[in-house]
Parts: C-alpha cells; sequence; structure tokens
C-alpha cells in the first residue's frame, strides 16, 4: 500500500497545528511541512513581547469571535470544533500550562514563547513531520483528486492534500499561486498598525501610557476604548491597535490621512467635565493647576495638556482663565490628533484580506471549489484584534483542517 502524502506550506503556527494533529490522528501519512523562509514558527517568536500570546480566555463563542474584524460567522462556526478551552489542554497536554492575565490575554506560565515552539518542534519530531525550509512554492495544479506542488528549485512535490497555512501577504500579487487554483482574493491590507503624528508636540512624552482612553476617527463611526500609548511617532497601545483593525479597509481609503479625536478621561464629555471643573475650582482654588492632577492621568501628560491649553506653571485653579480652562477641557475630552501614515506594530505584522471565506468551508477548511485543498490562518480572510484571537484562529482552523483530512484515511 502507497503511503499517501500531505504537503503543508507555510512554517507558523497554523502550519504546525495541522502538520503536528494530522500526523497523530493519520498514522500512515506521510507529511511535508515547507516553509519559504529560513525561520520557523518566528510570530510565535515575538508575540507578546517575546512571551506568546497564545490564546484568550474568552467566555464564549460569541464573545470570542466579536473580537474579528472580519470573518466573524465563520470563526464562530469553526470554534464549535474547538475552541479556547481546547487549546488549553491540547497544551496542557503536552505540558505547558497556560494563564490568564486580567485583561483576558493567556500565556504560558513560563512568560516565553520558546516554550510554545519547543512543544511544537518537539511535537512535530515525534510524529515524524519532515521539514523543508527555504522552500519556497511557486505553483499549485491539480492532478486527478491530489495535487502537484512546484517548488522555486525547479522540483515538484506530489501530494494527496494541501494545506495552504502560508500567513497573509501585504500585496495581492504574492497571492497570484493561489489564484490560479480557481479562488478569489480580497485584497489584502494591513490591519494592526499605530497611528503616526508627525510634527505633534505630544510625541515628547513618548513612553507615557493611561489604561483606558477613547479613541475615535473623525467623520465615520469607528471608535474604540483601551489602554493608550504616546510613543516617539504617535499613538499605539491596545485601544489603537484594535481601532486599526476595524478601520483596516476605511482607513486604508483615507491613505492613512484622517483625524483621530482622543478623549483621555472617557468617563468625561464636554460637558460634564466644564462642571467638574467648576466644583474643582471652588474646592482646589488655592492649589497651582501643574502640581495637583485630580483626574489620575499621568503627571507628564496632565501638565503637557495645561501648558498646551496656555495654563502655566505658576497658574493656580482659582486664577485660570475661563477660556484657557474651556480650552482644557477640550484638550483632555476631544482633543484633535492630525496622522499622516501609520507604523507596522513591532513585529506582529498582521494583514485582513486573502482567500475569500466564502470558498472555504468553516467544518472542514477544505476548498468548496478544489478537492483535497485545505486552508489555516491567516492566509484566509480573517483577522482578530490583538490579544490571542489571531493565534486561537490559527490553532482552530490547523486543527480542523488536520481532522478533516484524517476522515478520508483509507
Amino acid at each position: 500500500m502507497i503511503n499517501k502524502r500531505l504537503v503543508v506550506i507555510g512554517g507558523g503556527a497554523a502550519g504546525f497545528f495541522c502538520a503536528i494533529n494530522a500526523a497523530k490522528l493519520f498514522p500512515a501519512l506521510e507529511i511535508k511541512l515547507i516553509e519559504k523562509s529560513n525561520k520557523l514558527l518566528s510570530k510565535v517568536k515575538i508575540s507578546g513581547g517575546g512571551r506568546c500570546n497564545v490564546t484568550h480566555n474568552a467566555p464564549d463563542l460569541i464573545y470570542m469571535s466579536k473580537h474579528y474584524p472580519r470573518g466573524q460567522h465563520f470563526v464562530k462556526k469553526a470554534f464549535s470544533r474547538f475552541f479556547v478551552p481546547d487549546t488549553i489542554e491540547w497544551f496542557r497536554e503536552r505540558g505547558v500550562t497556560l494563564k490568564a492575565e486580567a485583561d483576558g490575554r493567556m500565556f504560558p506560565d513560563t512568560d516565553s514563547s520558546q516554550t510554545i515552539i519547543d512543544c511544537l518542534l518537539k511535537e512535530a519530531d515525534k510524529y515524524r513531520v519532515k521539514i523543508d525550509m527555504s522552500t519556497a512554492v511557486t505553483a499549485l495544479t491539480q492532478a486527478g483528486n491530489g495535487w502537484k506542488v512546484s517548488l522555486q528549485d525547479g522540483s515538484v512535490l506530489e501530494a494527496d492534500f494541501v494545506c495552504v497555512a502560508a500567513g497573509g501577504y501585504a500585496q495581492a500579487d504574492k497571492f497570484s499561486w493561489l489564484q490560479a487554483t480557481g479562488h478569489k482574493i480580497v485584497t489584502p491590507l494591513p490591519s494592526l498598525f499605530t497611528f503616526n503624528m508627525p510634527g505633534n508636540p505630544i510625541t515628547e512624552l513618548m513612553g507615557v501610557s493611561v489604561p483606558e482612553a477613547h479613541i475615535k476617527i473623525a467623520g465615520t463611526k469607528l471608535q474604540e476604548k483601551g489602554p493608550l500609548l504616546i510613543t516617539h511617532w504617535g499613538m499605539s497601545g491596545p485601544g489603537v491597535l484594535r481601532l486599526s483593525a476595524w478601520g483596516a479597509r476605511d482607513l486604508a481609503q483615507m491613505q492613512y490621512n484622517f483625524t483621530a479625536i482622543v478623549n483621555w478621561l472617557p468617563a468625561f464629555n464636554e460637558n460634564s467635565l466644564l462642571e467638574e471643573m467648576k466644583e474643582l475650582r471652588f474646592s482646589m482654588g488655592g492649589q497651582k493647576m501643574h502640581t495637583k492632577n485630580p483626574f489620575g492621568l499621568p503627571q507628564r501628560l496632565w501638565q503637557f495638556l495645561l501648558l498646551q491649553s496656555g495654563l502655566p506653571e505658576e497658574v493656580r485653579w482659582a486664577d485660570a482663565p475661563a477660556k484657557d480652562v474651556n480650552k482644557l477641557v477640550k484638550q483632555l475630552v476631544v482633543m484633535e490628533c492630525t496622522v499622516k501614515g501609520k507604523t507596522t506594530y513591532k513585529e506582529e505584522f498582521v494583514t485582513c484580506g486573502g482567500i475569500q471565506l466564502s470558498e472555504i468551508d468553516p467544518a472542514t477548511m477544505e476548498s468548496k471549489l478544489a478537492p483535497n485543498l485545505y486552508f489555516a490562518g491567516e492566509v484566509m480572510d480573517v483577522d482578530g484584534v490583538t490579544g490571542g484571537f489571531n493565534f486561537q484562529h490559527a490553532w482552530t482552523s490547523g486543527w480542523i483542517a488536520a481532522n478533516s483530512i484524517s476522515s478520508k484515511q483509507g
């Protein structure tokens, strides 16, 4: 009997999860994983600042699916087959325990991404998954019920099954070898990025963060609440990153030139903060505004906003001119920041776009157009906000693809 062969294209989280699980479930299957670069699991390595944000401690499918700007319905169906508790248990069975932080992000107890990498490599070795690196695919061609995988060096691999887990591409033309299989590509665009604010003096406060700010994009319905970090080029932090994900397509149409409106005190609006200021001027009249910060903001940010409002260091609450207090209120709750351009968030490059989801069965991850062709991970038009959501989609889709392939034994 000739052993069947699965070729997995892509050496990231989704590709490894498909290869490992298929090898365990289908022992007679010959599995070859090919990676175009000279690195395996590179996003796993850098995720979460080197700690690896493995998944998110979500209470249910509906909560989880709401964190995917693209692919909500698709992932909800997929998560019904393999969800967060399954991910936790899968790693636990292999000696890796995960812990949840207050914001829901989950990391290995070791706080090291190497723990996850070692676990996946060990499993691949255990089940004799063959790995070829620096191996790029140039074409996929149907051959009966199987596939021919053409490589850059001119060689051709024959496969009974192919799982494409090649990640996201920044340019649409990189998908040409997949388009040739008959699949439609939703135009890829950056999905997680920070806002550049060239010339804005607030960049002098790089490193200052607030635990919760409200950010919205002027002229749109896009808005988000969450931690905000001031950087040397503009603004970042989970709140900004989530907003960039939800607004990926709209902001691209604006060519990343727009106005972000920041409310540093989301509990207030202009009217309620003006009332609060009247109380403060009465109760703290003799104290200097610069030394007494009544809102719990970082001191450097508070003093910066005072100066931007024309309130010098020596001014006391009772003596502050009304027009300058009004300016301060605007700076605190409707601060307008001109954004010109974006920066990829660290090295965690995530794209929206990819294989059109209507062409993939979420219960199997198999192509609806071509038999025995499967997809896993970011190559599909699915992307989550920051916080472990993209990795959960990788684990889920890889696991489902592996189970679907193993069900075709014989």
